[in-house]
């Protein structure tokens, strides 16, 4: 129907406020549907009420969902749409600043960190919260993992999260997990002086064909997401100056060991 009107992915989704990746996963059939824009996207296809009522039917009885709705408290809203993204992702590309990405965090940091952000919050909610971090990891281990390429700011390495020995533990733990074949680190130090990120932390997450990559920028209190080409192009671009600007791989495990000591 959408090819029919002649409408791109960006544009019908748009029509119906809904992203492009969203609306891939519609017709692909690879995550949750909303029967309400499913109706939308009928009528703005301009298909006969017949059809829309049998596709609606269809949305109405679908129970595709992610691995998280089956946890037993809810998850934070904000956090739906990057579970989704990063559950399909065959390639995840982080530049970090401040924090060792998630997926290659310890229990002991992750805790660290979400104490540390979230002020307000008890502890049965911080141990939700590091429980779905720990969660997000099993990705990694699948039998077709995507492959992540983080560039990692040296004041993330020298930053002790937790103390001493919670941080030791964290980057002997990252140099174990990159050395599998689909994780790759580099360390941006500090002689890089000024960088392509200097605005913060970012992911480009890789879909299963390039325009349906999407862009996270992390702040305070959630995220963003962008998907637009040329915000896109600009973060791709930004990641391979920063890919270029980082030690290469010897040399950021060499960087890591000597902090390791230090600790």
């Amino acid at each position: 129907m959408r090819e029919k009107k002649g409408l791109t992915l960006e544009e019908a989704g748009d029509s119906v406020g809904i992203s492009k990746a969203t609306l891939s996963r519609y017709e692909t059939k690879e995550g949750a549907v909303k029967w309400p824009v499913v109706d939308a996207l009928c009528r703005e296809y301009g298909a006969t009420d017949q059809e829309r009522s049998a596709l609606v039917e269809l949305a109405k009885g679908a129970k595709i969902r992610g691995w998280w709705h089956s946890l037993a408290d809810p998850i934070p809203e904000s956090m739906n749409l990057m579970l989704t993204l990063e559950d399909e992702a065959v390639r995840e590309d982080h530049y970090a600043s401040v924090y060792v990405p998630g997926l290659l965090q310890t229990r002991a940091y992750a805790e660290a960190v979400h104490r540390a952000s979230e002020m307000r919050c008890d502890k049965h909610e911080l141990t939700h919260m590091v429980d779905i971090r720990m969660k997000r990891q099993e990705l990694l281990d699948r039998a077709q993992p995507p492959h992540l390429w983080a560039v990692i700011d040296e004041a993330v390495v020298r930053r002790k999260v937790g103390g001493p020995d919670v941080m030791r533990e964290q980057l002997r733990y990252l140099l174990t997990r990159t050395q599998e074949p689909h994780i790759t680190f580099q360390v941006l130090p500090f002689d890089a002086g000024a960088h392509a990120a200097a605005v913060g932390s970012f992911v480009v997450l890789g879909g299963p064909t390039p325009e349906l990559d999407v862009v996270y920028v992390d702040i305070l209190g959630g995220g963003l997401f962008m998907e637009k080409p040329p915000e896109l192009d600009r973060y791709r671009l930004a990641f391979e100056y920063l890919r270029a600007q980082a030690l290469g791989i010897e040399a950021s495990v060499a960087l890591v060991n000597r902090v390791c000591e230090e600790l």
